[in-house]
């Protein structure tokens, strides 16, 4: 009877591993579809990671399924053999205790196996951080500005203007615009192409943070940070300061609009026309009608 009873528990045991296995390898598919049902931007009751918007987050997201299987395994391993221990140790079937204080195999397994499994992880983690570090061959580069507290934005190969973000307050919103997330100015960037991003701060340290390009970087007094994205797809992808940067920290979203090349051309000629250069002086519309009165000024006096 006892050894019946022995193989029904093992049985049970055997069982509960299977299905604990089964449930982490099923999460492990599902977290990826379930975060599809909001695209950059985070969604209720949301799971997992924000879907890709481009080939960083991508790589970001097949690290992060690799370390949740591996973290998943390890777990239900310990759980299954804590288990087993207190059922086949225990005082009923152990009156009399073992003295083994030692076991040469056991001690050599614990120290080797945990070494392999960092190993495992390290190798595409350094080689993630690497990638995500700086830009080969960027198509544009733009900085970055963290301010108390909203975001500054400077295009200096795209004509060098600059210009403000803010969040949009909640009675301004238009529909399909989110509150806390939606700026009057999205950094707008074309698809496809390698953004060198340079970031630094001008009072305290923020953090510029977008999930679904995958680009995270602080922004520094005094330093310039370097780190890249590039949008693979159309489309608006949120965040804001990670960065507990001070009282109106939640004041500082970000919205990054990746659009055709087409419409980036003509955008960026609408905001040399708009928006200040980064050197202070006004912009193009504004400063046509001076240009032209130096002009007729210098022709009169031929």
């Amino acid at each position: 009877m006892k050894v019946f009873m022995a193989k029904r528990h093992a049985l049970g045991f055997g069982r509960l591993l299977a299905g604990l296995v089964m449930v982490a390898i099923g999460l492990a598919f599902a977290m990826p579809a379930l975060a599809d049902s909001m695209v950059g931007a985070p969604a209720a009751w949301g799971m997992g990671l924000q879907p890709s918007g481009g080939v960083i987050k991508e790589r970001i997201s097949s690290f992060n399924t690799m370390v949740f299987v591996i973290i998943t395994v390890i777990t239900i391993f310990v759980l299954v053999l804590l288990a087993y221990c207190v059922w086949r140790f225990s005082a009923e079937r152990n009156p009399v205790p073992s003295t083994t204080s030692h076991h040469t195999g056991l001690e050599i397994a614990w120290t080797v196996i945990p070494v392999l499994i960092l190993i495992v992880i390290a190798i595409p983690s350094f080689r993630l951080l690497y990638f995500q570090d700086r830009a080969v061959d960027a198509d544009m580069t733009i900085t970055v500005q963290g301010r108390q507290w909203y975001w500054n934005y400077t295009y200096s190969d795209q004509g060098n203007f600059t210009f403000d973000s803010y969040p949009i307050q909640e009675a301004d919103l238009k529909p399909g615009q989110i509150f806390k997330l939606s700026v009057d100015n999205e950094l707008v960037i074309p698809v496809g192409a390698n953004i060198r991003v340079l970031t630094t701060g001008h009072d305290v340290i923020h953090s510029f943070f977008v999930p679904a390009l995958g680009i995270q970087k602080y922004t520094i007094p005094g330093r310039t940070l370097e780190t890249w994205m590039r949008a693979d797809r159309p489309g608006i992808f949120y965040g804001q300061c990670n960065q507990i940067c001070g009282t109106n920290h939640w004041f500082m979203p970000i919205a990054v609009r990746a659009v055709p090349r087409a419409e980036f051309d003509s955008w960026v000629n609408d905001a040399k026309k708009r928006f200040a250069q980064a050197d202070g002086s006004a912009p193009a519309m504004a400063a046509a009608p001076a240009a032209q009165e130096v002009v007729q000024i210098a022709e009169a006096r031929r």
